[in-house]
């Protein structure tokens, strides 16, 4: 079996992984000659568009998947209509933007932050009294940790943030105080099957996840699978799906959803009976789903920009390390640890000294 996938990141890297045990077979597609799953299996160098490695892929792979949201949805199309390709051409163009993922969302009655489209300065001044203070500005495309957005506190913040986005389409969004940032990782296979992870409870720090903690027995857990079970049948979805959220007095918010395998699911790779890269396979191919139940109490956390060294990470005796194999970089992520304990208040711990050596080195 050949699973060929748009992109050669981590989340490549870490789904291969995945297939490895299962005799599952890979080709990358990648403009990057260092992409950091090239070694994981064939590397077809060259723009997501080419249409010579294109056909390539659609002829060799028994089903393509991608990695991240910013694939061009045409290339979705194309590769459609000559192999499987889960998840959907459409779910890949209803995450890329976020005004049609919000009129999505409020199709389906799964409620959001209020929100307007703007397309010009003069509609981002009308669209503010109803929209109110503080807000948030987005580009509608291209936008992934923290990039494309800026917090609007007053009118004197209008000019500024509208002029970085160059003039490109934009949502503005009502600020959310939440309680609580939480996600949920989903897995839906062809046949229809669906299974949920435990929630996630998460932090980020500059627009970039820093801590994932997996919550099993959370009281949110029921209200988060109504609404991922409503995007996923609308959807037709196949594969693993993330939905984040916003937590306000007992109530659940859409933030936005990621139809790929997800950064706040990373704790399931030693902290699930199976990961969701193996569930995200399993789906794909069709396979019977995995059991998505928490071994233990579980945290993921990222390093970005910078690494500790190997050794002080692995001085944390129950840390697993997962090394990306790309360079250093400002707002990168280069690799993320996993911790898991018997019980919450050991996991704080854990959590605490994993944040404490990712803190000396991140520049983000």
């Amino acid at each position: 079996m050949i699973v060929g996938v748009l992109g050669a990141g981590q989340l490549a890297r870490m789904i291969a992984l995945a297939g490895y045990p299962l005799g599952v077979d890979f080709i990358f597609l990648d403009p990057s000659a260092d992409a950091c799953a090239n070694t994981l299996g064939e590397h077809l160098l060259g723009d997501y568009n080419d249409p010579r490695l294109l056909a390539e892929l659609a002829e060799r792979a028994d089903v393509v998947t991608y990695e991240f949201e910013n694939v061009p949805a045409d290339v979705a199309e194309f590769l459609a209509a000559h192999t499987q390709v889960h998840p959907s051409p459409n779910a890949l163009a209803v995450a890329q933007d976020r005004l049609v993922e919000k009129a999505f969302f409020h199709d389906l009655d799964i409620p959001t932050p209020a929100y307007a489209a703007v397309d010009s300065f003069e509609s981002l001044e009308q669209a503010m009294p109803a929209i109110g203070w503080p807000a948030i500005l987005k580009s509608r495309t291209q936008g992934y940790d923290g990039k494309g957005q800026s917090v609007l506190k007053s009118a004197d913040d209008l000019k500024a943030a509208w002029e970085l986005l160059e003039g490109a389409p934009a949502v503005v969004e009502a600020f959310v105080p939440f309680d609580r940032e939480v996600s949920i990782i989903a897995v839906r296979n062809v046949s229809g099957s669906i299974v949920f992870y435990p929630l996630s409870e998460n932090l980020h720090r500059g627009g970039i996840l820093r801590v994932s903690e997996s919550r099993e027995g959370d009281a949110m857990q029921t209200q988060a699978e109504a609404y991922v079970s409503r995007l996923m049948e609308a959807l037709d979805y196949v594969g693993v799906l993330a939905l984040e959220l916003f937590e306000i007095e007992g109530k659940l918010i859409a933030n936005e959803f990621a139809p790929r395998v997800h950064n706040s699911g990373h704790w399931t790779i030693e902290g699930a009976e199976t990961s969701q890269f193996e569930n995200h396979l399993r789906a794909i191919l069709d396979l019977p789903l995995g059991a998505t139940a928490a071994v233990g109490k579980s945290a993921m956390v990222n390093f970005i920009g910078n690494l500790p060294s190997t050794k002080e990470v692995l001085g944390i005796p129950q840390a697993h390390l997962h090394l990306y194999k790309k360079s250093p970089r400002k707002g990168r992520k280069v690799a993320h640890a996993t911790v898991r304990a018997d019980n919450s208040e050991k996991l704080s711990g854990l959590i605490k000294a994993l944040t404490t050596l990712a803190d000396q080195v991140d520049d983000s």
